[in-house]
């Protein structure tokens, strides 16, 4: 992935147009609120299942993120899984992506 997709995924961060961690994302994606999730690479498996099982019933886009530097990106180094908000910001960091 390159540095311009990683900065605009902390750029969606910045502008209030990411919802990260499990449960936040989870309902995000349930309630039609996420245009797409992204999925940290170190991301357990049954978490990896949890997502992917998620996005393809409701049809959010998911990708897979190089391991360790999804948290980074947003500034909460933790987050394994960040679901973007529908938007024109979404649609430049899919197509990014």
């Amino acid at each position: 992935m390159n540095d311009k997709a990683w900065g605009m995924i902390g750029l969606c961060a910045r502008a209030g147009q990411v919802v990260s961690g499990e449960s936040g994302c989870e309902v995000a994606v349930r309630g039609g609120q996420a245009a797409l999730v992204l999925l940290d690479g170190d991301a357990a498996p049954n978490l990896h299942k949890r997502f992917s099982d998620a996005c393809a019933f409701r049809q959010v886009p998911l990708y897979m993120l190089e391991a360790g530097r999804l948290g980074q990106a947003i500034g909460k180094p933790e987050r394994m899984v960040v679901a973007i908000k529908p938007g024109a910001m979404a649609l430049k960091l899919q197509r990014l992506l």
